[in-house]
């Protein structure tokens, strides 16, 4: 689905349109200095330009645990329960593979960012979505789509800030998940993408808070958004020894870990540039807010969002029978700004479609006022 729109966004350029893009959520919030000077320093010594360790450089492990200390007063030991992915996507996909196999089954939600979906399907296993709504109504889904499954799910994906819907929970919530995880004995794994990315005020909290969470729960840390560093592909799964111990045998397979210039940036840049990530959660916020305030007044309703880079938003009342592909095609003809499909986050999503806050402030306002000249039905 994100092809059919990507594809008309290239033609359109190519035609010499300027086209805004709000679709891909790919940040355009340059990576800290520090990073790419350290980078450069490190590819110089030619000590680092062989093979590195799949599971991190013992200095990087450390420097997450530190960071976790710091900002979730969450012990995590560097040998045992931290290990280094390249990128949380790779991480995510090879973690399937340990936790599942043909005939198992997996609790995700819907709808859902893709992999999420297709992780467990490249492992053989059977995938049962979960409706998500609010974070309570998703735990009584949760709880119901567990009960009447057959077989019994092995794991259960989690999400929060949570990518399309930009659902947020609270740490009660990740405790009555881990409580419930372990009375039932499956395995929880929680992609942190959008940790550092909470608004008003809303700290996103890690499952690793949650009494006992290490027993049941892995999770996902990246610094692709928080840091902006999505190219660089470093992201972290912590937390169950077990877990992470699994992880690493099967990576010991497959790679010899992330570019070492690259491990040896994101360590410095965790342990000296602590400020950064509110530098960019400011950034977000401030479009937010414009993209917000730009919808309302074309009479688009939507409510802010708690977390996230994104918004998600209901098709308008006058193109909803429309669906939401052809009407982000519609969108793009007549306004010249893409968007993301709902139901390209799988078939909870279809009736919505997710802006992506990856465009300067000035670039939304005319985006707003480009939309305001293509959806002629909004003015009605």
């Amino acid at each position: 689905m994100f092809t059919i729109i990507d594809s008309l966004k290239v033609e359109r350029r190519r035609a010499g349109e300027d086209v805004i893009d709000l679709g891909f959520g790919n940040p355009d919030i340059p990576s800290p200095e520090r990073a790419v000077a350290k980078l450069g320093e490190a590819a110089e010594n030619e000590r680092n330009h062989r093979y590195s360790a799949s599971r991190g450089i013992p200095k990087l492990r450390q420097a997450v645990a530190d960071l976790y200390k710091r900002n979730w007063n969450v012990d995590l030991d560097p040998e045992t329960e931290v290990i280094n992915t390249i990128g949380a996507k790779e991480g995510f996909s090879h973690l399937m593979w340990t936790l599942l196999g043909p005939g198992d089954a997996c609790l995700v939600p819907a709808p859902s960012y893709p992999i999420h979906i297709f992780g467990p399907l490249f492992a053989g296993a059977d995938v049962r979505e979960v409706p998500l709504a609010t974070g309570e109504d998703f735990f009584d889904n949760l709880v119901e789509r567990f009960e009447y499954s057959w077989p019994r799910p092995r794991v259960i994906v989690l999400s929060f800030p949570h990518n399309p819907t930009t659902t947020c929970v609270d740490l009660p919530f990740m405790q009555r998940i881990v409580d419930f995880a372990k009375e039932r004995e499956v395995i929880l794994v929680h992609d942190f993408a959008y940790a550092g990315i909470g608004f008003d005020g809303y700290k996103p909290p890690s499952i690793l808070e949650a009494d006992g969470a290490k027993d049941v729960a892995v999770e996902f840390y990246s610094l692709t958004k928080t840091f902006s560093m999505p190219g660089w592909r470093v992201a972290f799964c912590v937390g169950n020894p077990e877990v992470i111990a699994a992880l690493a045998k099967l990576k010991s397979y497959l790679d010899y870990g992330t570019f070492q210039p690259i491990q040896i940036a994101a360590t410095v840049v965790m342990n000296e540039e602590r400020d950064f990530p509110n530098q960019v959660l400011n950034v977000y916020q401030s479009r937010r807010d414009t993209l917000v305030r730009g919808l309302n007044r074309l009479g688009w309703k939507v409510d802010a969002p708690k977390g996230t880079m994104f918004l998600w938003a209901p098709i308008p009342d006058p193109y909803i029978a429309m669906g939401s592909v052809d009407f982000c095609k519609h969108v793009l003809n007549s306004s010249n700004v893409a968007l993301s499909p709902g139901v390209g986050f799988g078939p909870g999503g279809e009736g919505y479609v997710r802006f992506a806050l990856v465009e300067n402030e000035q670039r939304i306002r005319q985006a707003m006022t480009q939309i305001a000249g293509g959806l002629e039905l909004l003015k009605k």
